[in-house]
């Protein structure tokens, strides 16, 4: 995979829409933030799918967008309860049981948003939809994309404006990679077809 290509999309398409990406990421931290992170799930599901749509169709991304699916509101929530008890019982064991639950969550449910907004799968076929990615192909590269997005999210919330280029930056970049990974499978099982 070309990190590069995939960078400069991503700082290239920040910069195009910098503005509207800047309102959007406000609105879906200020959404989470004053919902004490009940909505912080599906605002970044819908923050997902407009920068999806941004990357695949050059659509500005909309403020309403962050609100659009809060149809997964009580498949996240379920998700975040059940990530919340087994990185708890993790915590209690010792502190390194939690920090693996905790990475390898974030690591194999890279993809589950777009999954679920994008190809409308729901909670449990999205998780094994996105473990599928992430374990497929070479794990360098899946590992490399993982290590960009969790260092550049890092990097921004150590300010909070920074959070504001810093997530935008990494959500087009992911998006990217997805529309990639996601449009290679699709070539794959309609080769598979043919045959």
């Amino acid at each position: 995979m070309d990190f590069k290509i995939h960078l400069e999309k991503a700082w290239r398409l920040t910069l195009k829409y910098i503005a509207p990406l800047i309102i959007l990421t406000l609105v879906m931290i200020a959404a989470s933030f004053f919902s004490l992170g009940i909505l912080g799930p599906v605002t970044m599901a819908g923050y997902m799918q407009s920068v999806l749509l941004m990357v695949r169709d050059g659509r500005e991304p909309k403020v309403q967008d962050v609100f659009s699916h809060m149809r997964l509101f009580f498949p996240l929530v379920l998700f975040g309860v059940l990530v919340l008890l087994s990185t708890f019982i993790g915590f209690s064991l010792l502190v390194i049981p939690g920090m693996v639950v905790v990475l390898a969550v974030a690591y194999c449910c890279l993809y589950m948003l777009p999954l679920m907004t994008d190809k409308g799968l729901g909670l449990f076929d999205a998780v094994k939809e996105s473990y599928s990615i992430t374990t497929k192909g070479s794990w360098v590269d899946n590992l490399a994309v993982f290590i960009i997005v969790i260092g550049v999210l890092a990097l921004g919330s150590a300010a909070f404006i920074g959070i504001l280029f810093t997530q935008p930056f990494a959500t087009i970049f992911l998006m990217s990679v997805y529309e990639l990974k996601t449009g290679k499978e699709q070539e794959a099982l309609e080769s598979e077809e043919r045959e």
